[in-house]
This record gives structure tokens, sequence and C-alpha cells, in this order.
């Protein structure tokens, strides 16, 4: 593949190049001022021309997608994004690693830093698998970059975040960090599209199903929420147990997160709030806080790897509402996927990132 990109352009490899996250990887890579793909991999898909799967999306030179082999991505490409199903990646990964291949997972397979825990939460996975990489578990990096930027830009593997935890994690680390609030009683109410649930076919994101309805799923137990408090308690110094319940919107992209906390000090405006916010994410060109009264929506966030974050307070009840809208394909999977590729390259975090919305 070639494209018009700077003689010392990194090369990057795009395995799961077809399905939703591979696809957005790859518009984000056309034209990157510092990163280009140079291997296309898949399964299904593999021996086809790019142009016979995805005509909508023409790539340079019409590639050939190819099978994951290790030895021919190491030859091809400096880093990889892995874009696979849970269980998937597991298999490939340390291949990678061991030929010197810097990979971003964009599944869930390392986001976790027990193997224990995982093979818990992913018990399915966990039972058609034989891990024994419970030592790259620990040291891979959670990939959220506003608060692992520096451990990003040095790592050989990133586990990309789940939507669900970016959207959730990225307004409510700042007061778990300053204790600003309590530790148990969080509840996060988040709502998503349909393009959540990838490309391939399911009942549930059926048109006749999906469509003039809202439903929740996963109120208990949702594999996400182990994944957001993971990184809850690391910030917050002490045990994070708290409740989350997705759900289903009738729209393709974007995801709305509201966060209910209960604040220490109920003396606390909504302005004392957004300085905390604007505060922590003032150097971070990925996130915007909104000003007090003003309320995200995930059409302002669509296309976009920018987070639209906003807080009000209830003085009535003592309770910080937090909202957070996101594009669940960009700043959710592969937006933030290519934001780590920029730290571990030496660019500067948002480089060839769209942060401009396409309103309406």
């Amino acid at each position: 593949m070639s494209q018009l990109v700077t003689p010392t352009a990194s090369r990057v490899a795009v395995i799961g190049a077809s399905g939703y996250g591979g696809l957005q990887t790859l518009r984000l890579l056309l034209g990157h001022p510092g990163l280009t793909a140079t291997f296309l991999g898949g399964e299904r898909s593999a021996g086809q021309r790019w142009s016979s799967i995805c005509p909508f999306l023409p790539l340079p030179d019409d590639p050939l997608v190819e099978s994951a082999d290790p030895d021919r991505i190491a030859d091809a490409a400096d880093f990889a994004v892995l874009s696979l199903p849970n269980g998937v990646a597991a298999r490939l990964a340390p291949q990678l690693i061991e030929r010197g291949v810097r990979v971003v997972d964009l599944s869930a397979d390392f986001r976790y830093r027990s193997l224990e825990q995982w093979s818990k939460v992913y018990a399915q996975e966990a039972q058609a698998l034989n891990r024994r990489d419970a030592e790259l578990c620990r040291t891979a990096v959670y990939g959220l970059p506003e608060w692992q930027g520096p451990a990003i830009a040095e790592a050989s593997l990133v586990a990309a975040p789940g939507c669900f935890p970016t959207a959730s994690l990225l307004p409510l680390l700042p007061f778990l960090k300053q204790g600003l609030i309590e530790t148990d009683g969080i509840i996060i109410d988040a709502k998503t599209g349909t393009s959540g649930g990838g490309r391939v076919p399911k009942e549930a994101m059926l048109l006749a199903e999906a469509s003039e309805s809202i439903a929740p799923y996963g109120v208990v137990g949702h594999r996400h929420t182990s994944e957001i408090e993971q990184m809850a308690t690391e910030v917050a110094g002490q045990s994070v147990q708290l409740q989350f319940t997705p759900h289903l919107v009738p729209m393709v992209r974007g995801l709305l997160s509201t966060v209910y906390a209960r604040l220490r000090d109920p003396g606390l405006t909504a302005d004392d709030c957004t300085t905390v916010l604007n505060a922590v994410y003032r150097h971070h060109p990925c996130v915007s806080v909104l000003p007090v009264g003003t309320y995200p929506a995930t059409k302002w966030a669509r296309h976009t790897n920018r987070a639209q974050l906003s807080v009000q307070v209830d003085t009535r009840t003592g309770q910080l509402v937090l909202m957070s809208a996101i594009d669940n394909l960009i700043k959710g999977q592969a937006g933030q996927g290519v934001q780590c590729l920029n730290l571990m390259a030496g660019l500067k975090p948002e480089t060839g990132l769209p942060l401009q919305s396409f309103y309406p």
C-alpha cells in the first residue's frame, strides 16, 4: 500500500480490517501525516482485493487482504492494530510482540491486569483458550491516553478501553482522584447506538428490532462494569464498586454516559466542579469541557475523536451529575487506538484525528 505521507511515517498493520473498528482505523490512517497502513489482515476476507470487500472506502493500490501471519506482519509493519473478536487477539499479540511489533488491541483481551479476572468476566472465551500470558496481562497498558499517556508512549502492548468505560471514566476519574466524591453509590446510566455491537449480524441489532425502541441490556454484571471499576479503583486508591446499566438506542453511532455520585462536600457548586474538569483536561485537545448548563449531545461528538463533558450539581440532594458524549467508533474505539499509536510513535496525541463535528 502507498499513500502521501512523510518519508518517516510509521508502518501500521490493521488486522480485522473490514470490521467496524478496522474500517474506522483505516479511514483515520488515510492521509495521516505520521502513520500509514502497510498491511491489511483478515480471516474470511483473506485473499480478496480490498475493493471487492469495501468499495465505499477506496485505498491506494487496492491492496490484498492477507491472513494474519505474524512473520509477514512483522516484515510489513512497526505497529499493529488488532480489531478482532474477544479471545482472538490473545493468540496473535504475543507472537507479534516477540517479533518486535508494538500492538494496540481494540478487544478486551488485555484490559485486565489479572488474567484470572479476565477469565471470569469473559468465561465463554476463556473456555476456548488455554491462556498462559498472565505476565503480558500485567504489563499491558490500559490505553486511556488522557490518563496513561507516558506509559502508552513506551508500551509494547496497549489495551484500548471499551467505549462505555471511556465515556464514563473521563468525567468520573478527576473527582475520584481528588477525593471529592464518595466511592460507593456511584451509578452509571449509558446509552449507545447499534454499531457498538459490531458488524457481524445480530438479531437485536436488526432494524425491525431496534428501531423506534430503547431497551436496557446487561443490567447486572455487564462486562464493562468490572473494567470501569478496575481503573476507578486504581485512580481512587481504594476499592470502587458501582452500578452500570447500558441501553441500546435506535441510532447507528454515538454514546451518552450519565454518571451520578455523591459529593463529599455538599457546598461544591457546578462551577467548582467544572473548574475541576477544566484543570485536568486543559492540555488534552481530545476532551472538551462544556459550560455549566450546556449538556452534551451525541451528535456533537459524531465522527470526531473528542469527548464532550459537562457537569451539574443538585444542591437539594448533594448529587454530582456528570455527562459525557462520544462517538463510540472513534473516541470509543478506533480513534482512541490511533491516539495511542500517535503517542507510541512520538507524535502529538491528536495528530491526524478529527476534532470538529460534522453537524447535523
